[in-house]
């Protein structure tokens, strides 16, 4: 250590100890016996500083801490971190650590105080929740030792620097992964469907049981065999599912810390997983005032992978999304009827009414699913309490953002274009739901 004094940082508790010796020399100027009490006093504190500091420097002081990460960050998740610091040396220790997390949280006061026994390791955990896609930098361990007397602190540094990633939400795509075969129950993903009807991909003839569909009755077979026989069904497979996203202007409005982009692109990951564990392809594209990302549909190995790694790379963009060009996309991309999912975001009924000609060619096309997002800052304020006549009229303007939302919601129905009006936060469970429906229903 070339320079011990830049690690060496005088505690409370000498502070203290000094004000109580200079109030002693303050009283020993009326009352005279006071002065050598005083001189005794000033001796003795000095004298425990330089043994705290014998203590603290002493060479069996060691000290080991180690960070461990996951291999990835989540994004708008908690992420967990665990610290593990160890007493190596012969001697209680009270420890102050400092983790130089990343600038992107702006955390500048962010410490755990523990005191650690002769060879006692301690096991400290936190959490994370970042909001912005990236890469983040961990720094160095800083640990600010004190001995028994308390007087003085020495630092020491561990030099600990690290990155990761933060991904879309592999934890929340992993918390709504479904299983992929659906065989006896009616719940599939987060709640039960009532079946409407069922697809067209033939299964296999079993025996009939009390609760089957009569309508599935296999009469020839029934007749070979002189008992009831059904035809049962499975899902449909290798059907086409596109998440679309629009990373226009208009998505990066920000609810719960995340934009409605980022919002998007969880969920796009959580429907690609869901997907193909239905043996479904999964395929993604952007666009705004230009096409973005492209992966054809595909149940490849890698390619939740793949659109995982696209996810990760897309950026909003401040021009408004072009609606001509994601026809054309659409067309080139998407071969063969395919379910889309297109996330974006329409905050007037003039905006939602200027691209339903051109969503009306893709439905004709394709089966399309519009997903847009309520404003829960106007919710809540339609919900609050008025005190005067302004908020009278506040609110009232707030209903009519929030009734021209659900005339888009029925303006898209009327030309059969299904559409999913949510909250950013239960955008996932709606989606699934849908999709889910969807596929329960035989419309893909």
């Amino acid at each position: 250590m070339k320079n011990p004094f830049k690690h060496i940082f005088l505690c409370n508790r000498f502070f203290y100890a000094f004000g109580i010796v200079i109030c002693v020399f303050v009283l020993s100027f009326p009352l005279p016996f006071l002065f050598p009490f005083a001189l005794a006093l000033l001796t003795l504190l000095l004298a425990l500083t330089l043994v705290d500091a014998v203590l603290l420097f002493h060479p069996n002081i060691r000290i080991k801490a180690r960070r461990n990460l996951p291999k990835v960050f989540s994004l708008g998740d908690e992420n967990k971190i665990n610290l593990s610091v160890e007493n190596l040396s012969n001697q209680k220790l009270k420890i102050e650590v400092y983790d130089e997390i990343p600038f992107q949280f702006q955390m500048r006061d962010f410490h755990f105080s523990i005191n650690l026994k002769s060879q006692e390791e301690k096991h400290l955990k936190y959490h994370l929740r970042p909001t912005i896609r990236g890469e983040y930098e961990f720094g160095n361990i800083n640990l600010f030792l004190e001995s028994i007397l308390g007087l003085i602190q020495r630092r020491h540094i561990h030099d600990f620097p690290m990155s990761i990633p933060v991904y879309p939400s592999i934890i929340q795509m992993k918390q709504y992964e479904l299983k992929a075969f659906k065989k006896v129950t009616s719940e599939q993903g987060i709640k039960k469907i009532r079946r409407l009807g069922h697809s067209y991909e033939f299964e296999q003839i079993k025996e009939y049981v009390r609760g089957d569909d009569y309508r599935s009755i296999n009469w020839k077979a029934s007749s070979r065999s002189g008992t009831l026989m059904v035809n049962q069904y499975e899902d449909e497979r290798a059907q086409q599912v596109y998440c679309i996203i629009d990373k226009s202007r208009s998505m990066k409005l920000p609810f719960n810390d995340l934009s409605l982009l980022d919002h998007a692109i969880n969920t796009s990951l959580v429907i690609s997983n869901i997907a193909l564990q239905k043996h479904d392809k999964a395929g993604l594209m952007t666009f705004s005032d230009k096409i973005g990302t492209t992966i054809k549909a595909d149940r490849k190995a890698n390619q939740l992978n793949q659109i995982l790694t696209a996810l990760y790379r897309e950026k909003e963009r401040p021009l408004e999304a072009n609606y001509e060009l994601l026809y054309r996309g659409v067309r080139n991309l998407v071969r063969g009827r395919s379910l889309i999912l297109l996330y974006t975001n329409f905050e007037s009924l003039y905006a939602a009414e200027r691209v339903l000609p051109i969503l009306r060619r893709i439905s004709n096309l394709h089966l399309l699913v519009v997903v847009f997002f309520e404003n829960t800052e106007i919710l809540d304020f339609a919900q609050k309490d008025c005190d005067n006549t302004e908020d009278i009229y506040l609110q009232a303007l707030a209903q009519k953002f929030i009734a021209e939302k659900r005339q888009i919601v029925h303006k898209l129905n009327q030309y059969g274009i299904q559409a999913v009006l949510t909250r950013p936060e239960e955008l996932s469970v709606n989606t699934i739901n849908k999709y889910l429906e969807l596929k329960s229903r035989g419309l893909i």
